[in-house]
C-alpha cells in the first residue's frame, strides 16, 4: 500500500510572543534543529510516496526548512485543521492508499509510534486509524472510548465526558491515518458549525462512523511523544526530554558522558565509544566524533568530523575536521573548513580559520592564522598573525615543512614561507622566504643611555 504524510504547519504560534512577523512557529530550534524538520525526521524512514507540508503565518521560513524533502502548499487563510488539509487537494486527492496527518510542531514523535499507527492501519483493515496515548492524568484531553469488543466508539472531549468517560485514561493523541480516497471524499462534508467559525478535522471520525467504516487505533504509552510546542516553556520542556533520551541512547552506545544534565547533542551526531564528554559541552549539527576523544569541559562543536584519541578543552570547532591525537584548546576557535590533521598541538585563544595544518605542526597560543596551508612539523610563534586580507580580497599563506615562526610576527599575505626557513620574532613578513633563509623585517634595537630617566622626568 502506498503511504502519504501531510504536515499541519500552517498556524501563527500566537503564544510564542515573538515579535518578528516572518518567524513561523514550527522554525524554532530545538538542539540545533527546526520543530517541522524533527517531524520529517521522523518520518523519513516509513518510505513514503508524497510528503506535504502545509503553510501559513510565516510560510517563506517553513518553505525554506522542509522544500527538499517535502512539498509545499498554502492555507492563505487560517480556518482550521479541516480547511488546512483541504489545500493539498491539487497534490493527493487522486491519490490510493493510506495517509497520515500530523502536526509540525510535535518533535518528540518517532519513527517507531508512526510505523506503528500505519500498521495498525493497514493489518486491522481500518479506514481511519487514531493514535492514542495511555497517561495517568488525562485532565483536558479527549477520551478515546473503546467497547468491550475492543472497537472505538467515539472521542469525547474533556468539557462533554460524563463521569464515567472521565476516568478513562486512553486520550486523542491527534495522529490520525485515513484511507487517502475517503479523506478527500468526506473533506468537503465538513462544516463550520462552531464558535470559531473553523473547519475541525476531528470531525471526519463522526462523519467516517457514520457512513459505516471501519475505525481502529494504536496507543502509546505516556504523553511524552505527543507534546505539542505552543509556547516557549514547552519548547525548553520537550528540549530537556529530547537531550535527555538522545544523552541516553549514546550511554548504552559506549559513550561516557559526565554530566547529562548539562550536555546538549543534537539528534544528527554520531559519537564512537569511548569517548569522553565533559560538561557544559554543546556539539550539534552533523558531527561525527570519533574513538577514546575527551571533549571539553565547556566546548561547542557544530557540522565537524573529529578522529580518534583527541583532547578538545574549552574549544569551539565549526565546520572543520580533526584528524588523530590532537590537542585543542583552552580557548581555541577552529572554523570555516580547518582541516586539522595528526598529532597537533592548537593551544589557548588560537583562532583558525580555513586553514590546513599537516601532522605535528604546533600553533601554541594567541595568534590568528586564516586562509593558510601549514605543513609537517612546523612551529608558530605566540602572537603571530597571517594578514589574509587587503580591504577587498582574502589571499593566502603557504608555510612548508620545519618552519619555525617566531612570536609577535604578521605574515601579510600572499606569501610563502618554504621548507626550513626561520622567521625572527617581531618580523613583518612581506615577501616569500626561501628554504633554509632566516628572515628578519624589524628595525635594529637601539640603546639609549640614560634616556628613560629624561622620559620619567617629563
Amino acid at each position: 500500500m502506498e503511504k502519504f504524510a501531510i504536515i499541519l504547519a500552517a498556524g501563527k504560534g500566537t503564544r510564542m510572543k515573538s515579535l518578528l512577523d516572518y518567524k513561523s512557529k514550527v522554525s524554532y530550534e530545538i538542539l540545533g534543529v527546526p520543530l517541522v524538520k524533527h517531524v520529517l525526521n521522523a518520518l523519513k524512514p516509513l518510505e513514503l510516496k508524497k510528503v506535504v507540508t502545509i503553510v501559513g503565518f510565516g510560510g517563506e521560513v517553513t518553505t525554506e526548512i522542509v522544500k527538499d524533502e517535502s512539498e509545499v502548499v498554502w492555507q492563505r487563510e487560517q480556518k482550521g485543521t479541516g480547511h488546512a488539509v483541504m489545500q493539498t487537494k491539487p497534490v493527493l486527492k487522486d491519490e490510493k492508499g493510506a495517509t497520515i496527518i500530523l502536526c509540525g510542531d510535535t518533535p518528540l514523535l518517532t519513527t517507531e509510534t508512526l510505523n506503528g499507527l500505519f500498521e495498525a492501519h493497514i493489518n486491522n483493515g481500518n479506514q481511519l486509524t487514531l493514535l492514542g496515548a495511555r497517561i495517568e492524568n488525562p485532565q483536558g484531553y479527549g477520551r478515546l472510548v473503546i467497547n468491550d469488543k475492543g472497537e472505538l466508539v467515539k472521542i469525547v472531549e474533556q468539557k462533554d465526558c460524563t463521569e464515567e468517560e472521565r476516568k478513562i485514561n486512553v486520550v486523542n493523541a491527534g495522529v490520525y491515518v485515513f484511507d487517502n480516497e475517503l479523506l478527500y471524499k468526506y473533506l468537503d462534508l465538513i462544516t463550520p458549525n462552531n464558535k470559531a467559525g473553523e473547519y475541525y478535522l476531528t470531525d471526519l471520525i463522526e462523519i467516517f462512523k457514520n457512513h459505516g467504516h471501519k475505525l481502529g487505533y494504536s496507543i502509546m504509552d505516556g504523553d511524552e511523544e505527543m507534546l505539542g510546542i505552543n509556547d516557549r516553556n514547552q519548547l525548553a520542556y520537550a528540549a530537556k526530554l529530547m537531550k535527555r533520551n538522545i544523552n541516553k541512547r549514546l550511554m548504552l552506545s559506549g559513550v561516557t558522558i559526565i554530566d547529562p544534565e548539562n550536555t546538549y547533542i543534537g539528534p544528527y551526531v554520531e559519537i564512537e565509544p569511548d569517548t569522553i564528554i565533559n560538561p557544559n559541552t554543546t556539539i550539534l549539527g552533523n558531527t561525527h566524533i570519533g574513538q577514546r576523544n575527551e571533549i571539553g569541559p565547556s566546548s561547542y562543536i557544530e557540522n565537524a568530523k573529529i578522529g580518534n584519541d583527541n583532547k578538545i578543552e574549552f574549544s569551539k570547532v565549526i565546520n572543520s575536521e580533526i584528524g588523530n591525537q590532537n590537542n585543542v584548546g583552552p580557548y581555541s576557535h577552529i572554523r570555516n573548513t580547518t582541516i586539522i590533521k595528526n598529532k597537533c598541538r592548537v593551544g589557548n585563544f588560537v583562532e583558525l580559520k580555513n586553514v590546513v595544518l599537516a601532522d605535528d605542526v604546533a600553533v601554541a597560543h594567541h595568534s590568528y592564522i586564516g586562509d593558510a596551508t601549514i605543513d609537517e612539523h612546523s612551529n608558530i610563534g605566540s602572537g603571530v598573525i597571517t594578514a589574509n586580507y587587503d580591504g577587498k580580497v582574502k589571499h593566502t599563506t603557504t608555510i612548508g615543512k620545519n618552519v619555525f615562526v617566531g612570536s609577535n610576527s604578521t605574515l601579510i599575505a600572499p606569501v610563502v614561507l618554504e621548507d626550513n626557513s626561520f622567521i625572527a620574532a617581531g618580523s613583518t613578513i612581506t615577501d616569500n622566504v626561501e628554504e633554509n633563509a632566516l628572515a628578519i623585517a624589524r628595525n635594529r634595537q637601539e640603546n639609549k643611555a640614560d634616556y628613560a630617566e629624561k622620559i620619567r622626568n617629563k
